[in-house]
């Protein structure tokens, strides 16, 4: 398992338009990958999931994934956030 944790900073969060570029990329992996907010943890290809944790500018979120390309799914999600998903 590899994990990673980031904060997010594009104005509008993690919600609709940014959460469907998530989810995308997410399931670009075969690996099992989820969020964690505040100890509350969702599956990161679910946008119903991704959506429900309620993530706004500026919060800190955990990244986590288990499987053969584990370590290339955090990293791609983290370069997705760190680039406020290209806006």
């Amino acid at each position: 398992m590899f994990s990673r944790e980031i904060q997010v900073n594009n104005q509008v969060g993690l919600h609709a338009r940014p959460a469907t570029f998530f989810i995308q990329k997410a399931n670009e992996f075969k690996c099992s990958i989820w969020v964690e907010k505040d100890e509350r943890r969702v599956n990161a290809k679910s946008l119903l999931g991704v959506l429900s944790l309620g993530i706004i500018k500026g919060t800190t979120i955990t990244l986590l994934a288990d499987g053969p390309d584990e370590q290339e799914a955090v990293d791609a999600l983290h370069d997705l956030i760190v680039s406020n998903f290209f806006e």
